[in-house]
């Protein structure tokens, strides 16, 4: 069974071997590779070669365009400077008020680098794997894409003060996302991931006000095209995962610090499921065979078996071979109760 098979079918609740194991590598990858990461950032032939040989060598069901969060912001104006092996910085550029914000104008994914990066990678990945893996391209938020203009202080305080403002501005942001996203899956991409990691540091309120219409939005733009769509949102998102399942993403992923799955799998729609939750850094880098063995196997019975073996954020660059081969081998010996 193919990676990509294995996914659509645990997905759609059909019969599969075992659940699919999709941990987020972006500098493990890297790392693992030998690749520089501003060269993993920035050159699509470095990171799609890296993420095959990761899911060749550890038996991993996806490949994504995951790497850092500034592409978009790259095409808003933003400055990022790319360290040689670390992360990504964003150096000026910044929209000095809410106002202001709310006049950005519309960016074209055609014209500007990372953007067009991010297609190349989609279409080598569909060059090299086609369907045997499955294949994720990536927008930023509604949320997350506002703090990247105007920075999570001062966007704090504009949710507050400046609401009919940053509305706006949020709208400009889905009406460019919807369109980056059309041409992921034109070239490729079965999956398209919402990264909108703030939402966990605004509050049900504010989530429900600005945050869960806006990312439903993109879902059904996604699924329009033909494609699946998975939420991210990092931290502990347990006061709004109700509202998460609302959005109607097929994949809604769970960061660790959410206490349990147990309540909420009944909230779940026929072709929904969870990713995660494992810890990163305390069970799969520092963690022994037994607790990363235990932790996936609590999380799917959590679960109820309606969950995609991964940890709950990005394995760091810290964690072993050895762990990453045995959280994949967790996986393998879970069965579903599906078909």
């Amino acid at each position: 069974m193919t990676g990509l098979e294995r996914t659509i079918n645990f997905i759609k609740g059909e019969r599969v071997d075992h659940p699919p194991f999709h941990p987020i590598i972006m500098r493990w990858a890297a790392k693992y590779a030998g690749v520089k990461y501003s060269k993993f950032c920035t050159d699509p032939y470095a990171k799609c070669n890296a993420m095959i040989l990761c899911a060749k060598d550890f038996g991993i069901d996806w490949v994504t365009v995951m790497s850092d969060p500034w592409a978009e912001a790259t095409a808003f104006g933003i400055q990022v400077e790319y360290p040689e092996d670390n992360l990504p910085l964003d150096i000026g550029g910044h929209i000095p008020d809410a106002v202001t914000a709310s006049l950005v104008k519309h960016y074209n994914p055609l014209e500007n680098s990372r953007c067009l990066n991010r297609l190349t990678e989609i279409k080598e990945f569909r060059k090299q794997v086609g369907d045997e893996l499955f294949i994720v391209g990536w927008v930023e938020g509604p949320i997350a894409e506002y703090v990247d203009l105007r920075r999570a202080s001062s966007a704090s305080v504009d949710f507050l003060l400046e609401p009919e403002a940053v509305e706006k501005t949020l709208d400009i942001i889905v009406e460019c996302a919807m369109e980056f996203i059309h041409f992921q899956i034109k070239a490729g991409a079965h999956c398209i991931g919402i990264g909108d990691a703030f939402c966990s540091q605004i509050g049900p309120e504010l989530y429900q006000h600005f945050a869960i219409n806006r990312q439903r939005k993109l879902v059904e733009q996604i699924h329009s095209e033909g494609a699946l769509a998975k939420l991210h949102i990092c931290g502990n998102t347990e006061s709004i995962l109700n509202r998460m399942i609302q959005t109607g993403a097929d994949i809604i992923d769970i960061d660790h610090m959410v206490p349990s799955l147990g309540s909420f799998v009944s909230l779940l729609g026929r072709n929904q499921v969870f990713s995660g939750k494992s810890d990163p850094v305390s069970v799969i880098q520092d963690g022994t065979s037994e607790m990363i063995i235990q932790s996936a196997h609590s999380d799917f019975k959590q679960s109820k078996g309606r969950c995609i073996i991964s940890a709950g954020c990005e394995i760091t660059p810290g964690t072993s071979n050895d762990n990453l081969h045995t959280f994949k081998s967790a996986a393998e010996t879970l069965l579903t109760n599906f078909g």
